[in-house]
């Protein structure tokens, strides 16, 4: 009777047990360029109802508990030689060095947080149909090094909304590396390149034989 019993209970537990697990989170995978390119769905894009504020940032960050939001924890982790964190998490002294121009900054009000994918192409290539709460988690991610780079406001202001079809970075010699930043952003949020974009990426990665990207989809 109580040998029964006991696999009675085995089995229920058995039973509930793929309902209390978690999902594993996907791995992160590095490929060549030029596959990453093939892999990005290639669509027509849209701005209508796009509104900026549909993306809240900056919040406050992954640490809640550092009084910084997610601008300055960027600055924080980016930084070349570490900022000194008052109250408030307000920063002084540090520098900086802006890969898209290469200039080295030594304050940092003098610098933007970009968005790799800025905010209306994300809005453009997929983010239309998402929650607030995923476009929030898109605008503040922390969770790949590519997402959000402190560069130079000028370099940034320069940027805008523009899609690599239309804008790269100043500097020529890092075009393989933001190119791969770019295409593991969209990768990782799965979003959607248009024909004029996807070219413009199959010609610099042809350029760029030895540059791989590495993204893991976002949760």
């Amino acid at each position: 009777m109580l040998t029964t019993l006991l696999r009675g209970l085995a089995a229920a537990s058995l039973a509930v047990l793929p309902l209390t697990l978690s999902t594993p989170a996907h791995a992160a995978e590095t490929l060549p360029l030029s596959e990453a390119v093939s892999r990005l769905p290639v669509d027509a894009e849209s701005r209508d109802g796009y509104d900026r504020d549909a993306f809240k940032h900056w919040n406050s960050g992954e640490d809640p508990a550092d009084g910084c939001h997610t601008r300055n924890e960027v600055l924080i982790a980016e930084a070349v030689e570490p900022p000194t964190i008052g109250p408030r998490c307000r920063l002084s002294g540090g520098s900086w060095f802006s890969y898209y121009d290469q200039v080295e900054v030594t304050s940092a009000s003098g610098l933007d947080i970009d968005h790799m994918v800025p905010l209306a192409e994300s809005w453009d290539s997929g983010a239309s149909a998402w929650t607030p709460q995923r476009r929030e988690a898109y605008a503040n991610d922390q969770g790949a090094a590519a997402s959000l780079v402190a560069v130079t406001a000028r370099s940034n202001r320069s940027k805008a909304d523009q899609d690599p079809a239309e804008w790269l970075p100043p500097a020529g010699e890092v075009h393989c590396r933001y190119v791969a930043e770019w295409v593991a952003t969209k990768l990782r949020w799965n979003l959607s390149a248009d024909e004029a974009e996807a070219a413009a990426l199959r010609e610099t990665a042809a350029g760029c034989p030895n540059q791989s990207v590495t993204y893991e989809p976002a949760p």
